[in-house]
């Protein structure tokens, strides 16, 4: 009876998103206000916020606004990944084939840092069957804040962000901490003991077991070079064993969500060390829309109108905004960068001159808030001309390189 009560306020919730514009997929983020910047004095957090009755556009460089690293026996480093992702506003139960939950990103943390799920992308043999867990094989590299980058520097928790909210505050509902791409909230660890919202303060169990057995087919036996749990496969989902489902999550009402909400729910233990899955389980709970998965997710083109939450209240549709832009460094000798105000329109097409009017390079779909680069290594020196174009409007800034 409670499941059904709280699909009939999920549907409700979902019908009055117009009517209702600020809810917890636009007010839950951590936005940059104060240009604050981290590693490598990249701007930090999530830098806008837009959204739409149907989208939320989080633009983020995927560096957090808490320090991080080193990273043990990590070769790699962090950049800006000047991602905009997409959160569908209308989540919807997957009521087909569940879709797994692959590599890279999965979700999204409230301070724009990507979600990765348990795997660390080798198998066994590389047969594909024993999935390596990333706690295990990787852990030693995760940073004082469970982190670590990737090989194309997108800094990420593959478990608990330990460092984005109070995990040891047992006392208190967790806060949501991050959304995954079917569109259902991520919360820390803690939540009431009922799903109907009543009752104390418990931390979410997983209901994935450890097998005790010895042997796996077709992988190596359990010893101490394979010990049990350093394979994602050596765990298996029980029914009720946790209060948790197969993809780490419940229907429940949250201090966010009164009418209820299908959400996931991270998992440590007594000691608030990582328990399997640690975020999402091998599959999503909704459906996936396009746009943030896979080698180029996360680089969506908002072709919508969009208005902006600016941490305390909505302003304006962007469209009405002038376009406005610095370059830096200026004058330059080899790359120049292109930083819009946030309030620009989005979708933006650059187009760099040379001083009699020759078109040289064009960049498109240019979104506010992210930082492009235009590499002018190979041009001589001289004055050029560089151009932000939208619908209606026109805005030029000179770029000078110097002798």
């Amino acid at each position: 009876m409670i499941k059904k009560i709280i699909l009939i306020g999920i549907t409700a919730f979902s019908s009055c998103i117009g009517f209702a514009q600020l809810t917890p997929d636009v007010t839950s983020w951590i936005i940059n206000t104060t240009n604050a910047v981290g590693y490598a004095n990249i701007p930090s957090n999530v830098q806008t916020v837009q959204y739409s009755a149907t989208q939320v556009y989080v633009s983020s460089t995927c560096i957090p606004g808490y320090s991080i690293g080193p990273w043990n026996a990590n070769p790699n480093i962090p950049v800006n990944q000047n991602f905009v992702y997409k959160i569908t506003r209308s989540p919807q139960q997957n009521l087909n084939n569940p879709i797994a939950t692959g590599l890279g990103h999965i979700g999204v943390w409230s301070n724009g840092v990507s979600v990765f799920n348990f795997k660390d992308g080798m198998s066994y043999n590389n047969a594909g069957v024993w999935n390596r867990n990333a706690l295990y094989y990787e852990g030693a590299s995760f940073d004082a804040c469970l982190g670590h980058p990737a090989p194309n520097g997108e800094y990420h928790n593959h478990v608990n962000p330990t460092c984005l909210y109070n995990d040891a505050d047992s006392l208190n509902h967790s806060p949501i901490i991050g959304y995954a791409f079917d569109g259902f909230p991520i919360y820390g660890a803690y939540a009431y003991t009922n799903v109907n919202g009543t009752g104390s303060i418990k931390r979410m169990k997983s209901s994935y077991w450890l097998s005790t057995n010895t042997t796996r087919t077709n992988g190596p036996a359990v010893n101490a070079q394979y010990p049990a749990g350093c394979y994602c496969e050596d765990y298996t989902y029980i029914p009720v064993l946790g209060d948790l489902d197969e993809h780490n999550g419940r229907f429940c009402i949250t201090p966010d969500y009164p009418n209820g909400t299908y959400c996931y729910f991270v998992t440590i233990d007594a000691q608030l060390y990582p328990t399997f899955p640690f975020v999402l389980g091998p599959t999503y709970y909704g459906t996936v829309p396009a746009g943030n998965l896979g080698p180029n997710g996360g680089h969506n083109v908002i072709n919508e109108p969009t208005t902006f939450y600016t941490g305390t209240t909505a302003v304006n549709d962007n469209l009405d905004y002038p376009i406005k832009f610095q370059i830096m460094p200026n004058p330059v000798q080899d790359f120049a960068y292109i930083y819009m105000d946030p309030s620009s329109m989005n979708n933006l097409t650059g187009k760099l001159y040379d001083n009699s009017g020759k078109l040289l390079s064009v960049i498109e779909y240019m979104q506010p808030s992210i930082a492009y680069s235009i590499d002018m290594t190979t041009y001589s020196a001289g004055i050029y001309l560089f151009t932000l174009e939208g619908k209606d409007s026109k805005a030029t800034q000179k770029i000078i390189k110097p002798k």
